[in-house]
C-alpha cells in the first residue's frame, strides 16, 4: 500500500483556497465534456529500488525451408512497493492502456491467459494485478523469497507480450463511473478519487476503487499492492481520509470494504493456510 505524501504538499494549506477548489469543482461537474479530465497532479518517487531485467525471446521468422528464429529483447524493470510482498513488473509497454484490473486468486483471472495460465501457476503468487502500464504480483507471505518468483514472473511476461496476444477480455476498472443520480457531494468525492488519489496509489501498484457514500462515511476496496499492506490504515486515515475531509466537509469518515466473493475467498485461503502450518 502506498503512502500519500503529506497533505501540505498535495493540496492548498488555507481554508480559503479549499473553498476555492470546492467551488471549482463544482463548476467542473456541471460543465465538464470529457469524463477523462485529469488535474495536474504532483507526483513522486519514494521507492526507487529497481533492476532491469534483458529477457530475451525467439522469434519464428516467415519464410520455406529449415526455420529461422530472430532474437529479439524486452527489457522489464522491477520496482519495489511499500507492501514487502508486492512487486511491480513494468514491460515498457502498455499493460491495460487505462483502469485497472484484480485477480485475487486464480479462479478470478479466467479472463486473462497471462495471469491464468502463467503467473499463477508460479509457486508462491497469492495474487495477480493488472494496471496501466504495469504488473504487480503479490506472493503468498514474506518468508517466500523473490528470487524464483521474479525469474519465472519475468519470463512469463516477456513471452506473453512477444506472442501478441489480448491480455484480457474482461472489463477493468476505469475512473470512477459517473452517474446523472450522483448529488454534488459524491461527484466531487469521484473527482477527487479519480484526479488526486488513484494516480498516486497507481504509482505503487495498486489502486482504490469506490464503493459508495452513507452517512459521511466514504466506502472503498483496495487492491494490488495495497491489499494486506502494513501501512494501509495509515494511507486510508492520514492520506484519503484527510484530502477528502479537506474538500468535502460533508466527510467524516474513510472506510475499507471488500466484496462478498473477496471476503468468502479470503477466508478458505486462511484456513488452507492454517492447515498446511499444520
Amino acid at each position: 500500500m502506498c503512502f500519500i505524501p503529506p497533505l501540505e504538499v498535495l493540496i492548498f494549506k488555507t481554508n480559503k483556497m479549499a473553498a476555492h477548489m470546492r467551488w471549482g469543482l463544482k463548476q467542473l461537474l456541471r460543465t465538464r465534456n470529457m469524463p477523462n479530465f485529469r488535474c495536474p497532479v504532483k507526483t513522486r518517487s519514494s521507492y526507487q529500488s529497481q533492476c532491469s531485467a534483458q529477457v530475451f525471446c525467439k522469434v519464428p521468422l516467415s519464410g520455406k525451408g529449415t526455420p529461422r528464429f530472430s532474437i529479439r529483447q524486452l527489457s522489464i524493470q522491477t520496482q519495489d512497493t511499500p507492501n514487502p510482498r508486492s512487486l511491480k513488473f513494468l514491460p515498457g509497454k502498455p499493460v491495460l492502456g487505462s483502469g485497472t484490473l484484480d485477480f485475487p486468486t486464480a479462479s478470478s483471472a479466467g479472463c486473462s491467459p497471462l495471469a491464468r495460465l502463467d503467473l499463477f501457476e508460479i509457486e508462491g503468487v497469492k495474487s495477480v494485478f493488472y494496471g496501466p502500464d504495469f504488473i504487480t504480483v503479490t506472493k503468498i507471505d514474506e518468508d517466500v523469497e523473490w528470487t524464483d518468483i521474479k525469474r519465472h514472473a519475468l519470463e512469463a511476461i516477456a513471452n506473453f507480450f512477444e506472442s501478441g496476444d489480448p491480455i484480457t477480455m474482461g472489463a477493468v476498472h476505469n475512473e470512477s463511473s459517473h452517474s446523472e443520480d450522483d448529488d454534488d457531494i459524491v461527484s466531487m468525492i469521484k473527482e477527487l478519487l479519480d484526479t488526486r488519489i488513484r494516480p498516486t496509489v497507481q504509482e505503487d501498484g495498486g489502486d482504490v476503487i469506490y464503493k459508495g457514500f452513507e452517512g459521511g462515511t466514504v466506502k472503498l476496496k483496495l487492491v494490488g499492492s495495497c491489499t494486506g499492506c502494513p501501512s494501509s490504515t495509515v494511507t486510508l486515515k492520514n492520506g484519503i481520509q484527510n484530502m477528502l475531509q479537506f474538500y468535502v466537509p460533508e466527510v467524516s469518515n474513510v472506510e475499507q470494504v471488500e466484496d462478498e466473493v473477496d471476503e468468502v475467498n479470503a477466508t478458505v485461503f486462511s484456513e488452507l493456510e492454517r492447515k498446511l502450518q499444520k
